[in-house]
């Protein structure tokens, strides 16, 4: 799963970004640094029968040490490694095939 969460009243896809990952990481992002990946919507992986929408950005690497706010773990994802199956189906079926070029961002 990755960090995320829904937009505040007003708040651009960025800065929910930038908020979603300073509350669960404890780590700043610079806006300015963020490139869309891609609007992707996939089965919720913690809530059968639902799907979640999610706009995904692309970050250079930063530094994080241990998770915050509602997140358990923090792992790496090889992207040419096989896909272990407890990864949510928005990271499985979308954001890491991009990121890994095996499809084109959308």
């Amino acid at each position: 799963m990755l960090p995320g969460g829904k937009p505040d009243t007003g708040e651009t896809a960025v800065q929910t970004a930038v908020r979603e990952v300073r509350e669960e990481l404890s780590v700043h992002l610079e806006a300015a640094a963020l490139r869309p990946l891609g609007v992707f919507r996939a089965a919720a992986a913690n809530e059968p029968g639902f799907d979640v929408e999610s706009t995904v950005f692309e970050h250079p690497p930063v530094p994080v040490s241990q998770p915050a706010a509602e997140i358990e773990e923090l792992r790496w994802q090889p992207l040419d490694e096989p896909y272990p199956a407890d990864l949510a189906p928005l990271l499985a079926e979308h954001v890491l095939p991009v990121l890994s070029g095996n499809r084109p961002p959308r």
